[in-house]
């Protein structure tokens, strides 16, 4: 079975409910993850924007959310997850922040990819890494990656 990341507040492709945006309460999607191959030794999951500003003539990819070195056996994520999993370590979104940024898009509709990796490695000795941080290190580890894209637009 291959990699997979889904939620149960939105399809691959639908829009995210405004309850996990900036204007709503901005708490993180309940996510479930299958899939995972034996050999994993550890999780990453990557949230990020690629259409920022401005869908129309994007200029960056917004991180939102960055999680590394989560067990292998993690079924997925519940809705407003405070407390990040034994083991498990929060790098640097774009909000300065370990923790779930939710959308909220200036303009436009924008697509939010929730990207899952499975490494056959842990990311031990990183120290309050950012995105780019992780994905470095993560360079010939990745044995399997799945994404769902959720949208949003402000109301």
């Amino acid at each position: 079975m291959a990699l997979k990341i889904s939620s149960s507040v939105f399809e691959d492709g639908g829009e995210i409910p405004a309850r996990f945006t900036c204007q709503g309460t901005d708490v993180s999607p309940p996510l479930a993850f299958s899939g995972v191959p034996a050999e994993a030794q550890s999780l990453v999951l990557i949230v990020d924007d690629p259409d920022a500003p401005d869908p129309a003539a994007p200029k960056m990819t917004y991180v939102h959310w960055v999680i590394y070195d989560l067990p292998p056996d993690t079924s997925g994520f519940p809705e407003g997850m405070k407390t990040l999993p034994a083991g498990a370590k929060g790098g640097i979104n774009d909000f300065k922040r370990t923790r779930y940024g939710g959308p909220c898009p200036p303009i436009g509709r924008h697509r939010y990819f929730f990207k899952l990796y499975a490494l056959d490695t842990k990311l031990d000795g990183l120290d309050n890494p950012t995105k780019d941080d992780v994905l470095a290190a993560m360079q010939g580890h990745v044995i399997a990656e799945a994404q769902i894209i959720g949208t949003y637009q402000k109301s």
